[in-house]
């Protein structure tokens, strides 16, 4: 074995012997990637490595964790000292950490994590803190979207980025838990969103050991950067604190562009559209007319003053409950029907907007709420 891969063989061979590297996900990817990108060297001390990948991936054990957060992480360890040497390889790496993204349902990327309400503005990382998240779903603080590790600095932190971006009324990330050792993804996160990424897709300024995003674009870590304020209390696992954080936080989101915008879903970067008008144009308001039936059925609103809670029913035009919708706040329950796409109609939107905002005001000044007809 020449010099070159003797350090790197010698890495992996330790770790095949331990039986936590062998249910482990780092093993498991590091192994992946070598077997990925060594035939890109072409020699014939990588040939050798490779029939000892390829025999290493064979001798693996089921998958119990993806990440122990060990201090010395040896896959990790020996895939650094391997790259540090042949930086060419580098591109060729990850590439068995692709994940499926579904365009049917929120968030598009599966993984550890709970979803508590998507309508909320507010998501928090727990790194390595699996009991943290427990914790933080038993107490289910209002404005809390998901909540879920993050363990890894690369494929962890794709994750992050594409489930992120694809809801517009997430408006704030917190990180808070344990660190993950070596990997950083904490201290990762934070230098995407101040420092973005360079042309190979390598998180500025990581300190973690493989910071490269392969399964997001460009355009996507820009929106990310953009979309969320992040809140830094890595170390902490005080629930109350976090839960009073989440309060906070929530109280200071905005409505998200992409909900008061044109809506269209193709769009990169939702734009509000703007009319050219030319002069000074002056248009005469016309009184509304009724509105017309929404395909997707009627609501009724129902506000509660004893619970400070509103009640919307959804029914169909053949008078059937399809659905109820709680909420405390009238901004949240409009996102969860808009979201859902359970108004298909504008000005039907635009009337159930006015009315929620009616029925919570009646709860906070104590006046008798009647639902304005459409």
């Amino acid at each position: 074995m020449a010099s070159s891969f003797k350090p790197v063989f010698s890495e992996l061979q330790r770790g095949m012997r331990l039986a936590k590297c062998l249910k482990c996900g780092c093993m498991r990817v590091t192994l992946g990637n070598l077997k990925a990108s060594l035939p890109s060297l072409k020699s014939e001390e990588s040939r050798g490595l490779l029939k000892d990948v390829r025999v290493w991936l064979k001798g693996l054990k089921p998958l119990e964790y993806s990440c122990l957060g060990c201090s010395y992480c040896i896959p990790a360890e020996a895939m650094t000292t391997l790259t540090r040497k042949f930086p060419s390889i580098a591109s060729a790496t990850l590439s068995s950490c692709e994940f499926e993204v579904s365009k049917d349902s929120w968030p598009p990327v599966a993984g550890e994590y709970t979803v508590l309400d998507k309508s909320a503005p507010v998501a928090v990382s727990t790194l390595a803190s699996k009991e943290l998240e427990d914790k933080l779903v038993k107490l289910n603080p209002p404005g809390l979207c998901i909540v879920g590790k993050t363990e890894t600095e690369n494929i962890g932190v794709d994750k992050i980025v594409k489930n992120i971006v694809t809801n517009p009324a997430i408006g704030h990330l917190i990180l808070a838990g344990k660190e993950t050792d070596g990997h950083r993804s904490g201290q990762t996160i934070l230098a995407l969103w101040k420092n973005g990424v360079n042309k190979d897709m390598r998180v500025v300024g990581s300190k973690g050991r493989r910071p490269i995003l392969k399964n997001v674009s460009l355009s996507e870590v820009n929106r990310f950067r953009k979309q969320v304020k992040i809140d830094d209390q890595i170390g902490r696992k005080n629930v109350k604190l976090l839960a009073g954080r989440i309060k906070d936080l929530s109280k200071k989101a905005v409505t998200p562009l992409a909900l008061v915008s044109c809506g269209c879903e193709s769009c990169d970067e939702p734009k509000r559209k703007t009319s050219s008008l030319a002069g000074n144009t002056r248009i005469k308001a016309k009184a509304p007319g009724s509105i017309k039936l929404d395909k997707a059925g009627y609501f009724v609103i129902l506000p509660s003053k004893k619970d400070n809670l509103i009640t919307v029913e959804h029914y169909s035009y053949e008078n059937k409950l399809l659905r109820t919708i709680e909420g405390k706040s009238s901004r949240n329950i409009y996102h969860t029907l808009i979201s859902n796409k359970w108004v298909k109609d504008m000005s039907h939107a635009a009337y159930l907007g006015k009315e929620l905002e009616r029925a919570e005001l009646s709860i906070k000044k104590r006046f008798k709420y009647v639902q304005d007809g459409a």
